[in-house]
């Protein structure tokens, strides 16, 4: 089996407004999260209270990742200026 090797360059990743995004997906997790939360006996009795808790989840995980991004896009506007 012959290994595979590419033909042309990968582009350039593409830059966008990241930290609006993970913040975007943040809230509708945790949205989703209190939408369900009403209809939670209906979720245990079918055995999907795990629909709930991976809304609850996103919504935790999204904040680690709102964190990150920020921090992220401060270090690459402090490269672009030049400084620490």
């Amino acid at each position: 089996m012959a290994k595979w090797t590419p033909t042309h360059e990968a582009p350039e990743p593409l830059e966008g407004p990241v930290v609006a995004t993970i913040t975007g997906g943040t809230i509708l997790w945790f949205v989703l999260f209190l939408v369900q939360l009403p209809f939670y006996g209906w979720f245990d009795d079918h055995g999907h209270t795990w629909w709930v808790w991976t809304c609850l989840a996103g919504a935790g995980l999204g904040l680690i990742g709102i964190w990150y991004v920020r921090g992220r896009d401060a270090a690459l506007k402090r490269a672009a200026d030049g400084g620490h």
